[in-house]
């Protein structure tokens, strides 16, 4: 049996991570393995239930300790219903962001990396991706396909300010920096399917 395996996108807003979820899903599909396609907040119906929770409302609807609790209880239910039993029956798995998005957005302000990373333990048992992908762009062209995708109408935290945005998009690239072995930079500039390809690259030592 080919051993499952946990993948996860990253990035900030406008970089294509759904494009290129929808296109490696298909690529390891085509290669004979069954492939979980998800995302987060959400995944499993009580996730769902807390990514309406957190996705709409006024800016200030949570506070900062709030908003990490709800994403820390949408990921255990997450982990514990989906994620889980597909790894347990050999499937793929493949998510439109995990921990790495609230280590960036939510733990560079009044709660610390630490911080996000012990209500991960507490809720997940600190289970991570066997491979993280962060997306990188431009903040210009970033924030264009951003634009265009959501049509000026983001939700509440995607709404933020340019200022935060970029902040997120150094969480990531310290991340990156700092956990090598699993997470990896990806050039998400041009052609869908150039990004593909290189997010293939990066999976060279996991592929059957």
């Amino acid at each position: 049996m080919t051993a499952a395996r946990f993948i996860t996108l990253e990035g900030g807003e406008g970089v294509g991570k759904s494009t290129q979820l929808r296109a490696l899903a298909a690529v390891l599909r085509a290669r004979g393995l069954e492939v979980v396609e998800t995302r987060e907040p959400g995944g499993s119906p009580g996730a769902e239930a807390v990514r309406d929770l957190l996705l709409t409302g006024v800016a200030d609807r949570w506070s900062p300790r709030a908003e990490a609790l709800l994403f820390a209880a949408a990921r255990a239910d997450h982990v514990g219903k989906i994620i889980r039993p597909a790894l347990q029956r050999g499937a793929w798995v493949v998510s439109d962001r995990f921990i790495d998005s609230s280590r960036a957005y939510q733990g560079m302000g009044e709660l610390t990396d630490e911080d996000i990373l012990t209500l991960h333990r507490i809720g997940s048992s600190g289970f991570l991706p066997d491979r993280t992908f962060v997306l990188t762009l431009p903040d210009v062209e970033a924030e264009s396909r951003a634009q265009t995708r959501d049509g000026g109408d983001s939700d509440r935290i995607g709404g933020r300010d340019r200022a935060f945005h970029q902040q997120v998009a150094q969480a990531f690239s310290r991340f990156a920096t700092m956990e090598a072995d699993r997470i990896r930079a990806i050039d998400a500039s041009g052609e869908a399917q150039a990004v593909t390809t290189r997010l293939l690259q990066g999976l060279d030592d996991l592929l059957p």
